[in-house]
């Protein structure tokens, strides 16, 4: 315990991090209801135990003003699925704190998708997760007549990006989102958790595939959930993390494709935790840099906050 207090003290007192206060936008969160609010807002799948009560907005937003964040981007959880009314409601009671990411239902119709896509959008959401593990198993994204396609297509005519969460590793995925950004080129596509491209011999294969995306203007990756990525090489503050994986990404892709995130409430059961998630991130970075990463990516492609 006394290891992980003295490493958070050195990233928040590092010169480089102390160096400037800038705004701060966390790019890839979650929130879900607690198990008193589940009655209203029943789960798809049950969180998990030791999360369960620390994922609301309130709880959020005491981590955010702890670390000096000044607003998010939440995902639509896999806990409550399709049902976004949770989100929703975060959104709408924190207005100037929060925007929302909508989960992509690949059962629906191209039709049915698309009109989903646009009524959220009216809602609040300005961008849309697939999760390839949410389709067949023979199924794509790309897929010329599935809905992904059709909502991939509709997002580049309404500004608003989508992400891609590679769970089991960007290699299995790599030819659909060549084929997505191919079929929809003016359509942000967002890789999530620096493309789960692990600290390993995989994930180092995957990392050639996930540099060479960079060639495509089109793609931008979120240096988020850096505790995904470690592999058994590495662990807070991730100082393999920043060099085998961050600086490639920076030199490659430059700092206005790449944007900060914590992975809340997941993070929170790490080395660390949510302050050291966010300033170890800060603390690689000058001052130009960091205008882009923690912050000006994530208003480029979703907005302002606070406004």
């Amino acid at each position: 315990m006394m290891r992980r207090f003295v490493l958070l003290a050195c990233v928040i007192l590092s010169p480089e991090a102390a160096a400037f206060s800038m705004k701060i936008i966390d790019s890839h969160l979650h929130v879900w209801a607690d198990k008193n609010e589940a009655e209203s807002f029943p789960y798809d799948q049950p969180p998990p135990e030791s999360l369960q009560n620390i994922a609301t907005p309130e709880a959020l937003l005491e981590q955010m003003e702890k670390t000096k964040v000044d607003g998010a981007l939440i995902v639509q959880p896999i806990n409550h699925k399709y049902d976004h009314s949770y989100v929703a409601n975060a959104i709408k009671k924190y207005p100037r704190k929060f925007k929302g990411m909508m989960l992509h239902d690949p059962t629906l119709s191209p039709e049915m998708a698309v009109k989903r896509l646009e009524e959220l959008v009216l809602s609040g959401y300005v961008g849309v997760r697939f999760n390839p593990y949410l389709w067949n198993e023979d199924e794509l994204m790309s897929a010329d007549a599935g809905g992904g396609l059709a909502v991939y297509r509709r997002c580049a005519e309404l500004s608003c990006p989508v992400g891609v969460m590679c769970f089991k590793g960007l290699e299995l995925h790599y030819d659909d989102i060549l084929a997505l950004i191919e079929k929809s080129p003016d359509t942000q596509l967002v890789l999530d958790h620096l493309g789960f491209c692990a600290l390993n011999d995989k994930g180092d294969e995957a990392f050639k595939q996930l540099l060479s995306l960079s060639k495509y203007p089109n793609v931008t990756v979120k240096v988020s959930a850096l505790f995904r990525n470690t592999g058994s090489d590495d662990s807070f503050p991730y100082d393999r993390i920043r060099t085998r994986r961050f600086e490639p990404l920076l030199k490659s892709f430059g700092p206005d494709r790449l944007m900060i995130g914590s992975d809340f409430p997941y993070v929170l059961e790490t080395e660390g935790g949510y302050d050291g998630a966010i300033n170890s991130v800060k603390s690689w970075l000058n001052k130009d840099d960091a205008e882009k990463v923690l912050f000006g990516t994530a208003e480029r492609l979703f907005g302002k906050w606070g406004v």
